[in-house]
């Protein structure tokens, strides 16, 4: 039996993950069984610059860091080596990333993950991958938005100009 210090180390642990798993819009967890620490270094180094969480973690301490932040459902994948990605302001790119990832390395599965505190199969994990940047489905909403306004906007300078350009050519008509 542990002691009472370690104990309360792991409970400190649990709260404090699962603070973040709260937090995090988006989980993933995946299996990194064959990974050298060149390749995990660069995972890293990628999972950072995209502000993303990126850890190992016992399964068993990763069961109980579930429980605490009411995400159930995951206890089945936590078998083997598992590390977690969170992300806490994008819902795509730590999918994208880790998707990418996998790509090139067979070995690297994603098991599966959450969405907002929902299960999420790799199925969906890799659609959501698929997703263009926030910035640009912005851009393509309010593209989308604009057309009928400009068109709409085209059609009323249609008939002024239309008319200035029938005008223009009864003057002419009459000078010559």
């Amino acid at each position: 039996m542990p002691s009472e210090k370690i104990l309360e180390k792991k409970k400190t642990k649990v709260k404090e993950l699962a603070r973040e798993f709260k937090d995090a819009l988006v989980g993933i967890l995946i299996d990194y069984k064959g990974l050298n620490v060149a390749e995990d270094t660069m995972l890293r180094r990628r999972m950072r610059e995209s502000n993303v969480k990126y850890k190992v973690v016992k399964n068993t301490l990763l069961s109980r860091v579930f429980e605490s932040a009411e995400i159930f459902g995951l206890e089945d994948f936590l078998v083997g080596s598992t590390a977690i990605a969170l992300d806490s302001e994008s819902y795509s790119n730590a999918a994208k990333i880790l998707c990418d990832f996998s790509k090139n390395h067979d070995f690297y599965k994603i098991k599966a993950g959450f969405i907002e505190g929902k299960i999420a199969r790799v199925e969906e994990i890799k659609a959501v991958a698929k997703l263009p940047a926030r910035e640009q489905l912005i851009s393509q909403v309010l593209c989308g938005l604009n057309s009928p306004i400009r068109a709409f906007a085209c059609v009323l300078n249609g008939v002024p100009r239309a008319l200035v350009i029938a005008l223009n050519e009864i003057c002419k008509n009459k000078v010559a």
